[in-house]
């Protein structure tokens, strides 16, 4: 069994300790440095090489974002998992290539589920390997903060105040505008109307009906979503290219 070495960063003692006694009761990971902020993660990370980082976000000097920014655009980055009190950086988190994020108090489970996730080659690192990487949508739900990675959506649509995300898994709500989601991943979703958005690699026709267009999806249900014919002629372009 491989074992992950593991930076803790917290400017908290206690929340560095209890991260510590979940990850002793631990057989795949060992805890090779700690830190109290950015700065110091900066400087422990390069001198321990960590193969992942526990992080929180609000912290004083450097905070969390920016130290996970300047490690995740390192030629061998190690994987960022958020350990944060405050759950509304979910998104920010995961536009810095984090592997996960954890909403404290950070429980065992929801610990070891997301170590186990970084021990696999983590996104930053799997560009070496790979022509894209697999980014996320983040939710902020009951039971927490749930990932809803790119390639396993299939389109997004917007109804009065929600947003619904339909995936390979299933169907989640989110409250992101489709405007917001549309601005963050442009490169993935594309507008077919006002109230909905398309994964390009999803995509495979666009059909004209006595009613105005479809769009063709390669989902396992053979979705068929409404074109508005504001958006027909970038949906035919799209897939003409």
């Amino acid at each position: 069994m491989t074992e992950h070495r593991v930076l803790i960063v917290d400017d908290e003692a206690p929340a560095r300790d209890r991260l510590r006694r979940l990850l002793e009761a631990m057989e795949d990971c060992r805890v090779c440095a700690e830190a109290g902020n950015g700065t110091e993660a900066l400087e422990k990370a390069a001198e321990h090489r960590p193969d992942i980082v526990l992080m929180d976000v609000r912290m004083p000097g450097m905070d969390g974002m920016d130290a996970a920014r300047e490690l995740t655009a390192q030629a061998t980055p190690p994987a960022v998992i958020f350990c944060t009190a405050y759950d509304d950086y979910a998104l920010s988190a995961f536009r810095v290539d984090a592997t996960d994020y954890l909403v404290k108090p950070v429980r065992r489970e929801a610990l070891a589920s997301a170590l186990t996730r970084a021990g696999r080659v983590n996104r930053p690192q799997s560009r070496q390997f790979a022509p894209q990487d697999n980014p996320a949508i983040v939710v902020r739900n009951q039971a927490g903060v749930e990932r809803v990675e790119l390639d396993r959506l299939y389109y997004a649509s917007a109804d009065n105040k929600y947003v619904t995300l339909v995936h390979d898994r299933g169907e989640t709500l989110c409250d992101y505008s489709l405007r917001e989601l549309e601005q963050a991943h442009g490169e993935h979703l594309l507008r077919i109307h006002r109230h909905t958005l398309v994964n390009r690699r999803y995509l495979e026709a666009l059909t004209r009906t006595q009613s105005g267009h479809l769009a063709q999806l390669s989902d396992p249900a053979g979705t068929r979503l409404r074109v508005s014919r504001r958006h027909a002629t970038g949906v035919r372009d799209y897939l003409e290219s």
